[in-house]
């Protein structure tokens, strides 16, 4: 099954290439479940090794969150990582795993917390959109907002249509940051079907009040009446994750 994934993906990645005359970049949200009490523990191994091995093994560390309510959303981290290719990614996933390093500090780390500081591990595999946005140069701290938005078939070029005309301009209208906006690769993980982005607001205050006048903009209920006249797009509401950045994270 995952030669299948990472033909796929490779497939994916060399068609973009194709259309683009250049290859995308691939990218990784990884998600970790930590085990109580060692959040501390894994952010310190993350901000005093983990970033410099993925440095060192040509991973691009591209932000890292933790909830801003974990009581409701989790004792997890969040990160996305970059790399040039997908025979890249894999290579220095490899390279990273089986470093004599890591191997060290992993033992040490968990031997001083009492047993293993992560008790599960997600990774998708995701390719930007054709309107993702590059990421912009963010001035002070910021709260981060992760979208998921899963689609009924065939609507998921309908959703990306409205995304690319009419949508992000709205989000900027009222306060919002566009961040990267991503597709699923694997098709166990939602491609075809599934759209993945971030959004930045200044606070969780301000982010009520964007959201509360997009979602009361005349413009936003004309374009979605017109864009759904045929069905709705959403299998159900959009799942959102509230998120602050590390002390270590590049975007802040």
């Amino acid at each position: 099954m995952k030669t299948l994934r990472l033909f796929l993906l490779a497939f994916f990645l060399a068609s973009a290439a194709a259309r683009a005359g250049d290859a995308p970049p691939v990218y990784q949200l990884r998600v970790y479940t930590v085990a109580e009490g060692k959040m501390p523990a894994l952010l310190e191994r993350f901000r005093d090794h983990t970033c410099a091995l993925f440095e060192k093994h040509g991973i691009t560390l591209v932000g890292a969150w933790t909830p801003a309510d974990p009581a409701k959303d989790g004792n997890k981290l969040y990160y996305v990582v970059s790399f040039q290719s997908v025979e890249a990614g894999e290579a220095a996933r490899a390279a990273f795993g089986a470093d004599p390093e890591w191997i060290k500090v992993k033992s040490e780390s968990e031997a001083r917390a009492g047993g293993p500081l992560v008790t599960r591990g997600e990774l998708t595999y995701l390719a930007p959109t054709d309107y993702s946005p590059a990421l912009p140069h963010l001035e002070g701290t910021h709260v981060f907002e992760l979208r998921t938005y899963i689609t009924n078939p065939g609507k998921l070029d309908g959703l990306d249509a409205r995304f690319r005309n009419h949508t992000l301009k709205l989000f900027e209208r009222h306060g919002m940051i566009n961040l990267p906006y991503w597709h699923p690769v694997d098709p166990d993980q939602g491609a075809g079907t599934t759209l993945i982005y971030f959004v930045a607001h200044a606070s969780r205050e301000a982010a009520a009040k964007s959201w509360s006048n997009f979602v009361n903009d005349p413009e936003w209920k004309a374009v979605r009446a017109e864009s759904e006249k045929d069905g709705a797009f959403l299998v159900r509401g959009p799942a959102s994750v509230y998120l602050v950045p590390t002390d270590f994270s590049p975007i802040r």
